[in-house]
Formats: structure tokens, C-alpha cells, sequence
């Protein structure tokens, strides 16, 4: 299912739905998630012998970039520090492939520095209010449900006063920006993203308030490094065996 079309999908910078819930219907999208909440309960190694097969086969980065980011920065922070009530708002939908999930630290600005982000939020009764901006969001233009990191105290030091907070992506305020041309990778849709006035409910935030960034950002990264080198090493095995056919291995 995944390889037929890859080379096109890549070429066109195309994401095909139909591929990813072929996916879904093999019970892939939530491997990591604990069976309670809808998911395959695997290991981070399953999860990442997963990621390395279908890359093998598929030989299709950007489904293993989205995927990927799906996984570890899309669910698992709902699934690790998520309240109840957000686990199960969200969890059993990212797992069967319903929803689409993804993660937005990087800003124009401060690039990926994580403990330097804009991005505000102000609390307002039973509400924040987030103001800033986003880019190379990973999954951006297709994501159901976006983490976003934000500084709600202004007054800390670097990496202190960070907090993250779940938001569904037709929430008001929430809005994609343009979408990012990139060299590989390109079945996997990248863009921007913005944020005015987007009003949240107080119980959205993940955690507590002012540890996203050790607490969250850092630990769904290390899960993320892990996700994402099974897909390198999946595509370079299909490529070792495509050079062994006789050259074949050129189309990963």
C-alpha cells in the first residue's frame, strides 16, 4: 500500500489520506499508547522496528516523518501528561487514525530553541489566551489537534516559565499559514502556523504550568530521535537492497 506512489507523492509534495488510514486500519497510529486508551501498548523499540519495516517497504520518508511525529510529539504528551479528561477526548481518535496530531515549539524568530519562544500565553479567568506565531510545524496544514508551547510567565529566565497547552485546530484564533517547499520529506505537509487571541479552557494546559519545556518539549524529543532514526534506517536497508538488485534502490 505504501510503496506504489511514493516517488509520485514525494515529486508532488503530496500527503495521501488513503495511505495513512491503510495504516490505521493495521492498528499502527497509536503503537505506543497504552491499550486503555486505544493504542497497541508497544515498546519504544516495537515502535521503532515499526517505523524501520515501513520504511523498508515503503520507502517513503515523509510518511515516516508525519507518522513519526504523529507517534511521539503528537500523542504521547497527551497520553503522558495529559488530564484524564483530555486522554479520552483525544487519545482513542489519534490511535484509530480518526485524528491526526502534531507538536509546535519552533518559531521564526528563535528557530527551535525552545526555552527562547514568543509565543504567549495570558491567563483570563478560566482561559488563556495565546498570541504568536509558528513554522516548520510538522503535520501543521492536516493536524486535528496541535500541543503548542508557550511562555505564560514573562518574567522567568530562559526555559523556565514554558507551558503547553493542547489545542484543537479549528479553535478560533488558531489559523495554518503558508505551507513549506522542502527537499525531502515531501509527502509530509510542513507549515505555519498562527495564533491571535486564540482562547483556550484552563484544563487544555498538559502538566504543570511553567514545566513544558523539561517536563514535555525535551522528554517527546528524545522519544522523536529515537521514532525518527528507525525511519533512516529503514530506508537506507531498502536502499542497500535495491543496490544489490542492480541499481533499483536509486527510487528511495
Amino acid at each position: 500500500v505504501v510503496r506504489p506512489g511514493s516517488v509520485e507523492r514525494d515529486r508532488e509534495g503530496r500527503f495521501d489520506r488513503d495511505v495513512w488510514n491503510a495504516l490505521a486500519g493495521q492498528g499502527i497510529m497509536g503503537m505506543p499508547i497504552p491499550e486503555e486508551h486505544g493504542g497497541a501498548g508497544a515498546s519504544i523499540i516495537d515502535t521503532f522496528l515499526v517505523g524501520e519495516a515501513i520504511a523498508e517497504g515503503g520507502r517513503d520518508a515523509g510518511l515516516m516523518l508525519s507518522l513519526g511525529a504523529h507517534w511521539v510529539i503528537g500523542a504521547a504528551p497527551i497520553w503522558l501528561h495529559g488530564t484524564p479528561e483530555l486522554q479520552k477526548r483525544w487519545l482513542p481518535g489519534l490511535c484509530d487514525g480518526t485524528y491526526i496530531g502534531s507538536y509546535a515549539v519552533t518559531e521564526p524568530e528563535v528557530g527551535s530553541d525552545a526555552g527562547a519562544v514568543r509565543t504567549t500565553a495570558v491567563r483570563e479567568g478560566d482561559y488563556w489566551v495565546l498570541n504568536g506565531s509558528k513554522t516548520f510545524i510538522t503535520n501543521g496544514p492536516i493536524a486535528d489537534v496541535c500541543t503548542v508551547v508557550a511562555r505564560t510567565n514573562p518574567d522567568a529566565s530562559s526555559g523556565a516559565g514554558i507551558s503547553a497547552f493542547t489545542i484543537p485546530t479549528d479553535t478560533p484564533g488558531f489559523s495554518v499559514g503558508r505551507e513549506i517547499d522542502k527537499m525531502g520529506c515531501r509527502s509530509s505537509p510542513t507549515s505555519e502556523i498562527w495564533l491571535e487571541n486564540c482562547r483556550v479552557p484552563a484544563d487544555t494546559m498538559l502538566g504543570a504550568e511553567g514545566e513544558a519545556l523539561w517536563r514535555i518539549t525535551f522528554e517527546c524529543f528524545d522519544w522523536e530521535g529515537t521514532v525518527m532514526v528507525a525511519s533512516a534506517l529503514g530506508g537506507r536497508r531498502a536502499w542497500q537492497i535495491g543496490r544489490a538488485r542492480g541499481g533499483e534502490g536509486g527510487e528511495s
